[in-house]
């Protein structure tokens, strides 16, 4: 077979040329010569930035003097025990005792929490009063209990953080 004879079918303009190309680089070689190191060293910078080794290694890395923050002493306040009637559709009636302790941040905050006792005594009363038995069941219950207090006590006070509602004592009848 000669060239003509295998050009026949394909055009009469068909060369094959056997000769390996010559110049110039293939973009394989290019790829793995010069992209991928480039994208290894800006992979490898990052991850140094992020994790923070990177200002270390430049020497920017400057010691700031930090004072150490005044942490408050976590006081508990004890809230006086509550005895509310839930709401019930039938004849008898459901009664709800509930002791709670409110973990403050901090002594000031007990002194002015105890200002405004009543307040938070009323808030917990009427929210109490239009729960259900049903509301009270289960660990998600008690957690949406939790939640409500705190709202309700961090509303009713103003500059003292309550940071949680503890519960002591809860009996349902």
């Amino acid at each position: 077979m000669t060239d003509q004879t295998m050009g026949e079918g394909y055009g009469d303009d068909v060369e094959l040329d056997a000769s390996p190309r010559r110049g110039g680089m293939s973009g394989k070689k290019i790829t793995l010569f010069v992209l991928l190191p480039l994208l290894l060293l800006a992979g490898a910078g990052a991850g140094l930035y992020f994790t923070g080794m990177l200002d270390s290694l430049l020497g920017g890395g400057k010691e700031e003097k930090h004072e150490p923050a005044k942490v408050e002493k976590t006081v508990f306040y004890e809230m006086p025990t509550l005895l509310v009637n839930l709401n019930s559709s039938g004849r008898s009636s459901n009664f709800l005792k509930l002791s709670v302790s409110l973990e403050i941040a901090g002594e000031a905050g007990k002194e002015k929490l105890e200002k405004y006792m009543p307040r938070v005594v009323d808030n917990f009363q009427v929210y109490l009063r239009e729960l259900r038995v049903e509301d009270l069941q289960g660990s998600a219950g008690l957690q949406r209990l939790r939640e409500e207090l705190l709202l309700r006590v961090n509303a009713a006070v103003e500059g003292v953080e309550v940071k949680d509602v503890l519960f002591k004592e809860m009996l349902v009848q």
